[in-house]
């Protein structure tokens, strides 16, 4: 199990890699918003532990951006807000589950196991279009069948497609859908991420709209 944790006490950050570590998890610290969205994004976790009070960014944007992107991996809210709404907020957002500061590592632990099973068992919506099909529960992409291996960045794009077939998608929208807020990003990444699919899954998959973006489909009127 590859966890990741976002938080900006080292003292707290290292006392919970050395408890995951013993636990035989394998564990990346984090400790800020844009670092936790550049993990992310490069890496499949099974769980996240993401605190609330970051430094500069709220924990809360690096949740939303997730959600956003249409990335189902749980999250275990760790903060010293201890009010109810402050509890609503993360749950909204989509937080499984929340433990406010301070913990018993136990009770870390027991909750980390928790929304792992959850999720494990959480009915996902299956995408489809033709021959193409993404099970989002297990981030498999097949082809007739037969499993293509994507990048993360190309599973995002996909999944941005999917999720609106005919619709026009703005390159801008499916930036968003892969990075989230991260700057920084070439402007011809997209384009690059759809000739990586079109080589994947077939050059009819993906349609160009000149001037606007991309669509799965006959684009509607």
């Amino acid at each position: 199990m590859h966890l990741l944790l976002v938080e900006d006490d080292a003292m707290l950050g290292e006392a919970v890699c050395d408890g995951a570590r013993q636990s035989g998890w394998t564990i990346d610290h984090v400790r800020n918003a844009p670092a936790a969205r550049l993990a992310l994004i490069d890496h499949a976790y099974a769980a996240v532990l993401l605190d609330i009070g970051l430094p500069g960014e709220s924990g809360l944007s690096v949740l939303r951006a997730m959600r956003s992107r249409y990335d189902p991996t749980p999250v275990l809210m760790l903060t010293a807000r201890g009010q109810l709404s402050e509890r609503i907020h993360g749950l909204d957002a989509g937080a499984d589950d929340y433990l406010v500061k301070p913990f018993q590592f136990d009770e870390l632990w027991a909750r980390v196991r928790s929304v792992i099973r959850r999720s494990q068992g959480r009915v996902i919506p299956v995408f489809s279009h033709g021959d193409i099909e993404v099970d989002r529960s297990r981030r498999v992409v097949s082809k007739a069948g037969i499993e293509v291996t994507l990048s993360a960045h190309e599973y995002r794009t996909l999944l941005a497609l999917l999720e609106r077939p005919g619709h026009v998608i703005t390159r801008d929208h499916l930036q968003d859908a892969v990075y989230g807020n991260a700057s920084a990003v070439e402007s011809n990444t997209i384009a690059v991420f759809i000739h990586q699919l079109r080589r994947k899954l077939g050059d009819d998959l993906i349609r160009t709209v000149h001037g606007h973006g991309y669509v799965v489909g006959q684009p509607r009127p």
